[in-house]
Formats: C-alpha cells, structure tokens, sequence
C-alpha cells in the first residue's frame, strides 16, 4: 500500500523553509534577508514570501533592525518537553488562523494502517464542521478528504481500501462505480483540488489538497455549507496558498 509519487506545489517551498531555519538556528543573533540570500542560495523574490510566511507562523520573528531571529514556534520546537505536543499546538494555532482566513472549516486528514483519519479540525459556531453521519472511514469514495487520499495511493493501496470499504451511495451524486471512480483519481491533477460537491452528505461541499510529508499521506480540507458554495473555489485557492506552513508543521 505504498504512496503514489504526487508532485506537490508547496513541497519545494517546506524545503527551502526548512533551509532557511536551519541557517536561522546557526546564528542566533540573527540574519538579515540579505545575509540568508547568501547563507541558503534561495532566489531573493522567493526566500522574500518564505520569510513572510515564517514569521505569519512564528517561527521567526523581524527585529527592529532588520535581522530575523528565531520565533516563539520555533524555539518552543527545540525546548525541553513533548514535542509532539508542541508541534500540534502550532499546527492547530495555523488550523485555525486558516479557518478565520477563509471563513470554513479546515481538517487535516491522514492515511493511517489503511484507513482514513481527521486527525485535527478547526472549526466555530459560523463556520461548522461536516456532520460525521456515516463514519468517514466508511465513505472515503464520497468525501474529498477520502479522495485526495486515495489518489496518493497506488493502484494496489487503491483496491486494498476499497475491498474493506465498499462504494456505498450516500447521497443521489455519489459515484458508486468502482471503475468510474478509479478512473477520476487517475485524472485528478496533483495540483488541484479534490472536490466533494453534496456526494458525503446533502447540503455540504469540500475541497482538499495533498501534504505529503514522506511515506506519510494526508491532506488538508475545508468545508461549507451549500448557500457558500459559491466560496468554495476561494477558499481551495487559499488551501493551496496555506498548504506549505501545514506541510512545514507535518515536516518538522
């Protein structure tokens, strides 16, 4: 059930930021952006966003003068304690600045022994999360978390999944047929978004993206309800946009 290579947009970003906070972490009196130019060899227009979403994130801070030091996120990463802890925490803080950002309910889901997993969610009273009416486990077929899954898996991992999970129709958009289904992942571009439009549950609409992060396969999501529907292709656009910092999290 080994992961399908999947070209991912943000993947090169979580690299080029993993560099720069190496560099960061070598000079704790800091670097100014030209000096990381320098230290990382990263393109000036490119390493100028990364340091912008580093600090959005908290692993680096700016100084009055300039240099940039490590960030509150990052030294907690280093310091004493659990540390997966610490790195949910900051993954969670991104969660939910992703939801208030995009207005919808964000989910980072996983691939775990075979089976899809919500491992954590950022949700609120404006902004509710999808009602689990039939086990998410169970509809993967139907949901665009489970798609994206799916299509990270190769053809094997793909039919392993569904000979213990069938192609149940939940709702009257499902696609039940195995072959129409497997047939969409094989189109589905790595750098789109994977759509659920009403097929998990009448009334909703989803989009999700991979973050890969290794052997490890998973995606981040967004719901909303259907009068919003209309923002779903902005918020998938943000999913996008945002992926890198979750990637970042998932990578450190």
């Amino acid at each position: 059930m080994a992961p399908k290579p999947v070209p991912s947009v943000p993947f090169h970003s979580v690299q080029y930021a993993l560099r720069v906070l190496e560099a960061i972490a070598r000079y704790p009196d800091g670097r100014t952006e030209e000096e990381l130019v320098k230290e990382t060899g990263l393109p000036p227009g490119h390493l100028a966003r990364l340091l912008v979403m580093l600090a959005r994130e908290g692993y680096l801070e700016q100084l009055s003068d300039k240099t940039f030091v490590a960030g509150d996120a990052f030294r907690l990463l280093g310091g004493a304690g659990d540390r997966r802890s610490r790195l949910e925490g900051q993954l969670q803080r991104t969660l939910t600045s992703l939801r208030d950002e995009v207005g919808a309910a964000v989910y980072i889901s996983r691939y775990v022994d075979g089976e899809v997993k919500v491992t954590q969610f950022a949700a609120g009273p404006g902004t509710p999360a999808v009602q689990e009416w039939v086990d998410f486990r169970a509809a993967a077929h139907a949901m665009a978390v489970g798609k994206c899954l799916l299509t990270q898996l190769d053809h094997d991992g793909r039919r392993d999944h569904l000979s213990r999970h069938r192609t149940i129709r939940l709702t009257s958009r499902t696609t039940t047929s195995e072959r129409v289904l497997f047939s969409q992942l094989d189109r589905q571009p790595p750098t789109v978004p994977v759509l659920d439009l009403q097929e998990y549950a009448m009334g909703t609409v989803c989009a999700a993206v991979p973050v890969t992060a290794g052997a490890s396969v998973g995606c981040l999501a967004v719901s909303l309800p259907l009068q919003k529907a209309h923002r779903l292709r902005y918020a998938a656009r943000k999913l996008n946009e945002r992926a890198a910092p979750v990637l970042l999290s998932l990578s450190l």
